[in-house]
């Protein structure tokens, strides 16, 4: 996505333990019980997207990388609300200057946030180059490879790919998460996602 955000290392640990129980002489004990997270409902709370935004997932791409792509100034963030799940993660993983690892995780409230602000003083401009898709039942995964350009028209300044989960729950297209790493001397695009040409050649 954008690399105007400085990336901030966070490491989340989950731990899950259970206390070992004797077994009796007659009876064996119970099996452990593990406790799963009561399934989220689709929010209704979010505001409404354009129809057109959310009916097909290139219409869900189209619309992702044209809301945050314009001049210096302020971006339609309801909209850019509007193609999430409202729990949806967007996460930059990516490298500093020393070669150490950089992870980034934000929420849309985060991104919309810390993106708006740069937005405001600075041009950005976002465009796929190949977009390869999967799709399994209801869910999709997309490596997009992407330019990053400060106008429109001139060479971009970083490459990338985002690789995005989407949803449909029967009536629209979701973004679930986007993760993205950007493009180094020592992390080349590869071949068949560097270019639409090469796209169509494999």
């Amino acid at each position: 996505m954008s690399r105007a955000l400085l990336a901030l290392p966070l490491i989340l640990a989950f731990s899950l333990s259970a206390a070992a129980q004797s077994p009796s002489a007659k009876t064996s004990a119970p099996p452990q019980q593990v406790s799963l997270p009561t399934p989220v409902t689709l929010p209704a709370k979010l505001p409404q997207p354009r129809p057109d935004d959310v009916k097909s997932i290139d219409s869900i791409l189209s619309a992702l990388y044209g809301v945050i792509s314009r001049p210096a100034g302020p971006r339609d963030l309801d909209r850019f609300r509007s193609l999430f799940l409202s729990q949806a993660r967007l996460t930059s993983a990516t490298k500093n200057a020393d070669g150490t690892s950089r992870v980034h995780p934000m929420g849309v409230e985060d991104y919309a946030k810390g993106a708006g602000d740069y937005f405001l003083q600075h041009a950005f401009f976002e465009s796929p180059i190949v977009n390869r898709v999967q799709t399994f039942g209801n869910i999709s995964q997309i490596f997009s490879s992407y330019e990053s350009r400060r106008a429109a028209g001139e060479a971009p300044f970083a490459r990338g790919i985002n690789s995005i989960q989407l949803l449909n729950d029967g009536s629209r297209w979701w973004i679930v998460s986007i993760l993205w790493d950007e493009e180094r001397s020592d992390n080349p695009l590869p071949k068949e996602l560097a270019s639409k040409s090469s796209a169509d050649q494999k």
